[in-house]
């Protein structure tokens, strides 16, 4: 019943409008006919009074003004003030009140008092006690402007809990893409380690072993080389299945095929790019501590990578790796002395330096790369033991 009446008035908004103004029309018509000069007079102001609040919405204080002279001339004409009377100007503060500052409504609202009251007061034509013409006035004046403040006080209670909300599930919308971001981004920064260490190895061994085999020296070596390629690419696809896999078991990541790698398999690394024809020189400066896995993965792949991008694009036989522990931090460099001929930049390699750099700061790192003085290049990276 309730939400069919509600349906009925959001349709027909101006005829519930009509029919509440026509009976404050007669309420305030017939408080006319209990007192004062009669009928007539009390008509022409209860329809100049009632007439006004159809602008109610569009002009309140002009509204308040009307309807507040109305009231004032009824009272100094002698007739008794009472609520009936005071309808227009209960509807008109009313409406002033949930559409202005509070400051604009209690103003009106006292000005108000002030001049029903005074009127009724220095009239010698309203017989009422002195106390009918000013505690109930003033109260039944003072009543719209409360309730319109409760009105507008939950209302902009209302609106804040929506706009709220609103930032709320915004913001958890945008947390979301950019976790999704991250995600990809951490993603693709391991395929890429990944794919383009393995590669680089499987390129510079399959390109020795030709040299070997075209030149038919030393054979043993080439079937070694060969024998290590193969050792590589199974490798290289294990450690692809094992990235991958995190893609199908979103919510148990740490279920991988293998371990994931640190710098405890740094020996298998040296001994991998010796086959493919880089010697690679470890030193070990400081206490060695244990690292988080985070920062030990990280820690790794910077290792890899850099290393991968000597055996690509410097062209040198050798390379150094210095790792350097203190209490709180692990510095790591990656050098190389450059070589006399440089091969071709690989496919791909812009994006070395960029995920050496995202993995250094993620880890709460730094991470600096750059030529060496003498020659070749160096990568530098500063990383906290313990993340």
């Amino acid at each position: 019943m309730l939400t069919s009446w509600r349906r009925f008035a959001d349709h027909h908004a101006r005829l519930i409008e009509a029919a509440l103004l026509l009976l404050l029309y007669v309420a305030t018509s017939r408080q006319y006919a209990s007192g004062g000069p009669g009928w007539g007079p009390g008509l022409l102001i209860a329809t100049a009074a009632c007439l006004s609040l159809l602008w109610r919405r569009g002009h309140p204080r002009a509204v308040v003004a009307v309807t507040a002279v109305c009231a004032g001339v009824s009272g100094a004409l002698g007739y008794p003030i009472g609520p009936l009377l005071l309808l227009p100007v209960i509807v008109a503060l009313y409406e002033l009140t949930v559409r202005t500052p509070q400051k604009t409504a209690r103003a009106h609202c006292l000005a108000v008092i002030a001049l029903v009251v005074l009127a009724a007061l220095l009239s010698d034509r309203n017989d009422q006690p002195w106390t009918d013409k000013t505690i109930p006035t003033a109260f039944w004046i003072a009543m719209p402007v409360v309730q319109g403040s409760a009105v507008r006080a939950r209302r902009a209670y209302l609106n804040a809990v929506r706009t709220r909300a609103d930032h709320a599930e915004r913001t958890r919308e945008e947390e979301a893409r950019h976790r999704v971001a991250e995600e990809r981004v951490r993603i693709a920064r391991e395929l890429h380690d990944v794919v383009a260490h393995h590669m680089a190895l499987a390129h510079a061994q399959a390109g020795t072993a030709a040299h070997l085999t075209r030149t038919g020296t030393r054979p043993e070596q080439a079937e070694k080389i060969l024998s290590d390629l193969t050792d590589n690419t199974a490798s290289a696809l294990r450690e692809l299945e094992a990235t991958v896999g995190l893609l199908r078991r979103p919510d148990d990541p740490d279920d991988s095929l293998e371990p994931a790698p640190g710098l405890g398999r740094l020996p298998e690394l040296v001994s991998a790019f010796a086959s493919a024809g880089l010697e690679v020189v470890v030193t070990v400066d400081g206490e060695e501590r244990p690292l988080s896995p985070g920062v030990d993965l990280t820690a790794f792949r910077i290792v890899q990578e850099a290393l991968t991008n000597v055996a690509k694009h410097a062209g040198a036989r050798t390379a150094q790796v210095r790792l350097a522990y203190t209490h709180d931090r692990l510095t790591l460099t990656v050098s190389d002395d450059g070589g006399a001929t440089a091969p071709p930049p690989a496919p791909g390699g812009r994006f070395g330096l960029i995920g050496m750099r995202e993995r250094a700061r993620s880890a709460g790192g730094r991470l600096q790369a750059g030529h060496r003085p003498g020659g070749g290049f160096a990568v530098t990276a500063e990383l906290p033991i313990r993340s």
